[in-house]
């Protein structure tokens, strides 16, 4: 059975699960030891044992880093790095992994290669950093055995850093949106139409149309599900209207319910991320649903799913297409969305994985 060490860059979560969960949860023939960073400077869950979150997978709270220590403090930015790879490696010896692939997913963790023993290596990147220094991410690529990379916009970035790329578009856990399934109604007695959002609800998302929207329509509802994570400037006004439902956090296994309950489902722009041409797992959630789908887009981006998304450059064209979406006829377009989310299945992205990395000699 092939060993691997992951590091990944979230917590292992049964209630929201990121990408990295959703591919390593599904090699099979795999040892997997899940490793993540720590959620503050003073978190002390690296004392603790790790969890055991699936039969082959064991996950582990990383020793915490003061971020950032600027890499000019060599001192201090070695020795940081030491204690975290000293970590992994007395771990993995413990669990008697030897020579394993070595799963990255961020540029920083390029500081653990020479602190690390590993038999090959594979980068998995799903979003620009153009915040870190870029030296990072091409020494990473350079020394990967295989890049995944999440957009062909990535793909082309990372191309002068290594030869072996490999597409690999976000996915969606495509059984928990079973169109057969019996769905309870989590907005009972709402009868107005529903346009909704899924997703975590930071500073930086553009609520802007939401605003002008239910401010332009009374009579539509608008759904905003999921965390707000910091104070975002539009959402003490949107408290304000009692057409806008804020019903907090729900776990993956309940999204659906709520996403099949909305007439017509949004996706929104972050002002901290101009565009760029990775697809989040959300729009392939929309889509499953077989649901209308507007979505907001910056200016000269190129629309994505033009034949089943409708797309919107301002809060004006973005009320427009919602009524248009409102009065789509029902089956309109709806197995063609449906079909773009089951090509997107996380099992079939994981496949592809399998027989790259197979193909490849590393698994």
């Amino acid at each position: 059975m092939k060993q691997i060490l992951c590091l990944a860059g979230e917590p292992w979560s049964s209630r929201l699960p990121g990408r990295t969960q959703q591919i390593v949860s599904r090699l099979r023939n795999a040892q997997i030891l899940y490793f993540y960073p720590a959620q503050t400077p003073k978190d002390k869950s690296f004392l603790k044992k790790g969890r055991q979150v699936r039969p082959n997978i064991t996950a582990y709270t990383l020793p915490p880093i003061r971020f950032p220590i600027p890499e000019q403090r060599r001192f201090l930015f070695q020795r940081a790095w030491k204690k975290v790879g000293l970590f992994i490696q007395s771990t993995a010896a413990r669990r008697r992994f030897a020579e394993p692939l070595l799963w990255t997913t961020h540029p920083r963790q390029v500081h653990l290669l020479d602190k690390l023993s590993y038999s090959s290596l594979v980068y998995d990147c799903d979003q620009n950093w153009d915040e870190l220094p870029p030296g990072w991410e091409g020494s990473l690529a350079q020394a990967a055995d295989v890049v995944f990379a999440a957009s062909p916009q990535l793909a082309d970035r990372l191309s002068p850093c290594s030869a072996n790329i490999a597409l690999l578009p976000n996915g969606i856990n495509l059984p928990l949106f079973d169109p057969n399934a019996d769905r309870s109604d989590p907005l009972p007695g709402v009868t107005a139409p529903i346009l909704g959002w899924s997703g975590t609800i930071r500073a930086e998302l553009d609520l802007s149309p939401v605003l002008y929207a239910a401010q332009e329509r009374p009579d539509w509802g608008f759904l905003l599900l999921g965390e707000v994570e910091r104070e975002n400037p539009y959402l003490r006004r949107l408290n304000q209207l009692s057409n806008v439902f804020l019903p907090g956090p729900r776990p993956a296994a309940e999204v659906p319910d709520w996403l099949y309950r909305c007439h017509v489902l949004i996706d929104l722009l972050r002002e901290d991320q101009p565009y760029d041409d990775v697809v989040s797992p959300r729009l392939y959630e929309y889509l499953a649903t077989g649901k209308p789908v507007v979505s907001m887009l910056w200016p000269g981006q190129v629309e994505r799913f033009p034949d089943v998304v409708y797309n919107a450059h301002s809060p004006q064209e973005f009320v427009t297409l919602c009524a248009h979406a409102l009065e789509e006829a029902p089956d309109f377009v709806s197995r063609r969305r449906m079909d773009q989310a089951a090509q997107a299945a996380w099992s079939r992205r994981v496949g592809e994985v399998e027989r790259i990395l197979t193909t490849a000699g590393l698994l």
